[in-house]
């Protein structure tokens, strides 16, 4: 079955890091990433620009609204995702906990919805 792992953290915490803090924070990253694929687990992945990039679209009474910015303001945001194949609920958390952004951010554990192909 499919999850996704959902990446949420303060994203102006990059910023205050040290280049050396960067390199450590992004060699962790491509370790995991490594060892997702290893396992067979890894579906896919990528890193999301900063919210300020971000853009909201509604239907309110048939009309569309286009607003710049994320819709609901929070301290952590999205910052990326991994799209992971595993076994059960039990085996996703347990690649969620090894992600590094558990140790500085919250992962969200989501069961993919499978769609029939058409």
């Amino acid at each position: 079955m499919q999850y996704l792992l959902m990446l949420y953290s303060d994203e102006s915490g990059w910023e205050k890091m040290s280049k050396a803090e960067q390199e450590q924070g992004y060699k962790a990253y491509m370790a995991y990433t490594e060892a997702l694929k290893k396992a067979s687990a890894w579906v896919g992945s990528n890193r999301l620009q900063p919210i300020a990039t971000a853009t909201t679209v509604k239907i309110a009474n048939g009309k569309q609204q286009v607003l710049d910015g994320p819709y609901v303001d929070s301290k952590e945001q999205l910052g990326g995702y991994y799209l992971i194949e595993a076994q059960d609920l039990d085996a996703a958390i347990a690649w969620a906990a090894r992600c590094p952004g558990a140790s500085h951010g919250t992962i969200e554990v989501r069961p993919v919805w499978a769609m029939p192909a058409q």
